[in-house]
């Protein structure tokens, strides 16, 4: 048992420590980032609980329906509604590259818990393949929406509606494209999956890069807190 739960925790606890120190300019209190990792974990047991009564009922039965739906809108929504009313205007969301940190706090938080009841249910062999593909797919979904949260965190009113969108819509793609390559290529579907978790390493390193360099002290001294569509 110690075994299984100490494979599924640490991958999470890992991905969390490498994101959350590549802030270059003021890290997060460590005590609200495990109270988000926390929350996430505890969003696995309602959400799989409504998968299971869908399933039950024989509704939204399809591979796209089950991929973007059931697992892409139902698991990045609620991770994105606990971000926005939860840390979104928090005092200590003060950069852009903490919408990352806390996207990828509440992500791992529920790609652990997820990852150990996998481990319970399959075996302890499993662990590697689901460490470099389920838990460090949750992170990345989580960086792309941290990062257009950042946007909005600190856009015009004017623009903040198109930023809190993205952070929402684009995990949700991102995370339903990648579950529907799991259900239904059958055969060969690592020649598959492992090119789509490259492009999605480079676009959450990518982001990564940019936020740090939005956030940079400009010449006076002070970071920028408003920007542009055009950024």
């Amino acid at each position: 048992m110690l075994a299984i739960i100490t494979s599924g925790i640490a991958p999470g606890l890992a991905l969390l420590c490498y994101f959350y120190l590549r802030d270059k300019f003021e890290v997060e209190p460590i005590g609200i980032v495990l109270r988000t990792f926390i929350i996430g974990a505890l969003l696995v047991f309602p959400i799989m609980f409504i998968q299971y009564a869908f399933m039950k009922e024989g509704v939204l039965q399809s591979s796209w329906n089950q991929a973007y739906l059931l697992s892409g809108f139902l698991e990045e929504f609620f991770k994105w509604f606990i971000l926005y009313f939860t840390v979104f205007q928090h005092e200590e969301f003060n950069e852009r590259y903490d919408g990352i940190v806390y996207g990828v706090s509440v992500s791992l938080g529920f790609a652990t818990i997820e990852n150990i009841l996998y481990l319970f249910a399959n075996g302890i062999e499993f662990a590697f393949l689901r460490a470099l593909l389920p838990v460090s797919s949750h992170a990345l979904f989580g960086v792309v929406m941290g990062f257009y949260l950042g946007k909005g965190k600190f856009a015009t009113c004017k623009n903040r509606r198109v930023w809190l969108s993205l952070s929402c819509l684009l995990p949700v793609v991102l995370h339903g494209t990648y579950d529907y390559i799991l259900l239904t290529i059958k055969e060969h579907w690592l020649y598959i999956i492992i090119p789509f978790m490259i492009v999605l390493w480079m676009i959450a390193l990518k982001k990564v890069k940019e936020a740090n360099k939005l956030d940079e002290p400009n010449d006076m001294g002070f970071i920028t807190k408003s920007e542009n569509i055009s950024n």
